[in-house]
């Protein structure tokens, strides 16, 4: 569509909806409220609605709405702007958005953040998380910086889609109507933004050795009273929510692969049509489910998280545990497809020499 267009669609989304509250107020069950605490939570059951009033119970059961006096009607109104604000790309979309917050809510309580952070370190938190991936289009950065794009030249080909996230987070955050941070002062809201910044940007995968490693080098003898340290750790807990998919039991995890596979797929498509280079990992000639997901949890998953639970060894049961029988049950998927593979070529070969 011609940029003009595009610009008023995209200044319309970002405009709050006068209507207010404009979504039902969900009624949650006692059994939702329970739920919502663990990392076993399944997202898939739940409407947009829903989800909504689940995002808006954490921000008051965190006492962020009473302890920051946020109005509750803004925050009705800065969720709803924030749903408009996700595309319905096959993984990076909305529910995708409340997965990783609903992840960042149950570590602040399994971990018992509250009596390590300040209840600004939880708001901004929760806050990077909710916005972590706003407007995504569905490609990602190496896309974006090989096809030159417009967000690829805006910023230099430097986390083009995590400063793009981040600027229509505090677009939003630009309307009076959505801004639940009118009440701080100059200083407060200059401290709020500062550190949503540092953990969207945090969310970039080119940067996960780095921001690891400074993490390991800080764990052993981790300082609460170190404003390094605390970034730190706050940096890495939002990866972990970005990333933690297969954290969750099964029957929630799996079909967040195929999601994503959905969505490599269309990426590497593209390139081939576009002449551009190619990751295997996206390639629908070379990658499977299990191929796509071993290498990821054994090298990734499973060290970040083991990383983590130097500091709270509460999480090896729930997170870390899950993770290694996910690993376990994808090496078995893979033995069957090589089985079934060896198979096909034993009997490719058999009819090529009848």
């Amino acid at each position: 569509e011609p940029a003009h267009l595009a610009a008023k669609r995209y200044n319309k989304k970002l405009t709050p909806r006068r209507d207010v509250p404009s979504y039902p107020k969900y009624h949650l069950s006692k059994e939702t409220v329970e739920a919502l605490r663990q990392p076993t939570f399944d997202a898939w059951q739940w409407e947009p609605n829903e989800m909504l009033s689940c995002l808006e119970h954490m921000y008051h059961d965190l006492g962020l709405v009473k302890d920051f006096n946020i109005n509750p009607i803004t925050l009705k109104r800065w969720l709803l702007c924030i749903h408009d604000n996700y595309r319905n790309n096959p993984f990076h979309n909305f529910r995708h958005c409340f997965c990783v917050t609903q992840m960042m809510y149950s570590m602040i309580c399994l971990c018992s953040l509250q009596e390590k952070f300040t209840q600004v370190d939880i708001l901004i938190l929760m806050t990077a998380a909710v916005c972590h991936d706003l407007d995504h289009p569905g490609y990602n950065n190496t896309y974006q910086i090989n096809a030159r794009t417009e967000l690829a030249v805006r910023y230099n080909d430097i986390s083009p889609l995590e400063n793009h996230h981040c600027a229509v987070a505090f677009q939003i955050f630009s309307q009076p109507d959505c801004n639940i941070f009118s009440n701080f002062d100059p200083e407060a809201f200059k401290q709020i933004r500062q550190g949503t910044i540092t953990l969207i940007l945090a969310t970039d995968m080119a940067r996960h050795g780095e921001i690891l490693d400074s993490f390991k080098q800080k764990v052993d003898c981790f300082d609460y009273t170190d404003e390094e340290h605390v970034t730190c750790l706050k940096m890495v807990l939002i990866k972990c929510c970005d990333i933690s998919n297969e954290v969750r039991p099964m029957e929630v995890a799996e079909p967040w692969v195929d999601c994503l596979l959905e969505e490599y797929f269309m990426q590497s498509d593209r390139e081939k049509a576009e002449g551009l280079p190619v990751a295997p990992f996206m390639d629908r000639e070379k990658v499977t489910k299990p191929t796509a997901q071993i290498g990821f949890i054994k090298f990734v998953l499973i060290p970040m998280f083991e990383t983590v639970m130097k500091l709270f060894p509460q999480i090896e049961e729930v997170m870390v545990q899950p993770l290694r029988e996910s690993r376990d049950r994808y090496e078995e998927l893979k033995q069957i497809d090589d089985a079934m593979n060896e198979v096909r070529g034993f009997c490719m070969n058999a009819c090529m020499s009848v």
